[in-house]
């Protein structure tokens, strides 16, 4: 049994001995004719890149910044007396108004009572300057006729014919006229002092009752108004009875980056684009000297003038004009920004290569380049790491619409 067993299994074993050794044989001689027909060395592959052209371009660069619409002067307008009701309000919010247009009234009875007062008490006063002035020159008067008696009598003393009784008599009615025309002139004195501050008191009063009619300090456009009839304003109160813009004039108030604040000056064009208000051409007028430490930001204000549409509070946003220039331009996103600085990778017969150059005017797609390339250079529109020095590229020049960001 075993004997037919192996004789049945030398046959298989014999066949799968032959089919390894074709295969054996088969699979180098494949695979050597594999390696023959692949080429020892790659043709160069030609990747297609977006390139833009070096062109003349006259740029405007800008500057862009945002805030509110505040008023360029606002003033605060409220009584300049207290004490005295509100009788009458004659404007309401958004009144253009003039330079001393009466704005508010109030109750002037008061000061009228006081007014009557000092007129009678100035007739009082000129009684008595009259009756101080008589009684003057009736002491003059007495003072003279005791001089003459005094004189008389020193005379008929000497000779012997009046008494020291009698001389001593004339001489004190002559001092006591003395100190009578003294006392009468002081009283005059007195009477004119007191007229004096009557009428100091009488110019207050005027004054005061000119004040109770409450006026526009200048022309302008009242925007806030507190002022109610039946209310006592204080001069004390913080708030104002009315708050003015001075001339209607409106400005933007604006917050700049340190490192971009220093390109501003005044008298520079703005377009500030107000919401539901469309484009204002506004001016830098003035440019804080100081940056806030905490946020590096500096404050610009934008003259837009008046402009009876704009409403302060208002966001805006706008740009102001910095520079103007012509020179030779390529897309921003041309320049790659490194450690050594500003570069862009130029073609040339088909060969990529980095160029060093020198940055000027910048625009929104823009970028001027002073130094590195010439007029009509070819310059990868997108620059990358995927690029190197030496590395070849099919250009394809992108038109001046797209080349411009169009």
């Amino acid at each position: 049994m075993n004997k037919k067993l192996i004789l049945l299994a030398l046959p298989v074993a014999l066949v799968g001995l032959g089919v390894a050794a074709y295969v054996t044989g088969f699979l180098p001689k494949a695979a050597a004719e594999r390696k023959a027909a692949t080429p020892t060395t790659a043709p160069n592959i030609h990747i297609s890149v977006s390139v833009a052209r070096v062109t003349p371009h006259a740029f405007v660069e800008t500057l862009a910044l945002s805030g509110s619409l505040v008023p360029r002067e606002e003033m605060l307008i409220g009584p300049e007396i207290e004490g005295l009701r509100v009788l009458e309000v004659l404007v309401d919010e958004g009144a253009e108004v003039k330079r001393g247009q009466v704005l508010a009234r109030l109750v002037p009875n008061t000061l009228d009572a006081q007014l009557a007062q000092n007129e009678a008490a100035l007739a009082r006063n000129a009684a008595a300057t009259a009756q101080a002035r008589a009684l003057i020159s009736e002491a003059e008067a007495r003072l003279k006729e005791a001089q003459n008696a005094i004189t008389r009598t020193r005379t008929l003393k000497e000779a012997g014919h009046v008494s020291d009784a009698i001389f001593d008599q004339r001489e004190s009615a002559f001092k006591l006229a003395e100190a009578q025309l003294v006392a009468s002139r002081d009283g005059l004195k007195a009477s004119e002092a007191d007229r004096a501050s009557i009428e100091a008191q009488r110019r207050e009063l005027v004054w005061r009752r000119s004040k109770t009619d409450v006026t526009a300090p200048a022309d302008g456009v009242i925007t806030h108004r507190r002022a109610r009839v039946g209310a006592t304003p204080l001069l004390a109160s913080q708030e104002p009875m009315f708050r003015m813009i001075e001339k209607g004039e409106i400005e933007l108030d604006a917050e700049v980056p340190q490192a971009h604040i220093v390109r501003l000056a005044l008298g520079q064009k703005a377009r500030i684009a107000v919401p539901g208000n469309g484009e204002v051409e506004g001016t830098v007028r003035l440019i804080s000297p100081s940056v806030d430490p905490a946020t590096r930001l500096g404050r610009v204000r934008i003259l837009l003038g008046k402009e009876p549409n704009l409403r302060i509070g208002t966001f805006a946003r706008g740009e102001v004009v910095i520079a103007r220039g012509t020179g030779l331009a390529v897309p921003r996103s041309a320049v790659l920004f490194g450690k050594s600085g500003a570069s862009v990778q130029v073609v040339e017969n088909d060969t990529v290569e980095s160029r060093p150059v020198t940055l000027g005017l910048a625009e929104a797609d823009k970028l001027e380049i002073r130094s590195g390339v010439t007029e009509d250079t070819l310059v990868v529109a997108k620059s990358g790491t995927f690029l190197r020095n030496g590395d070849r590229v099919r250009p394809v020049v992108l038109p001046r619409a797209v080349a411009d960001g169009r």
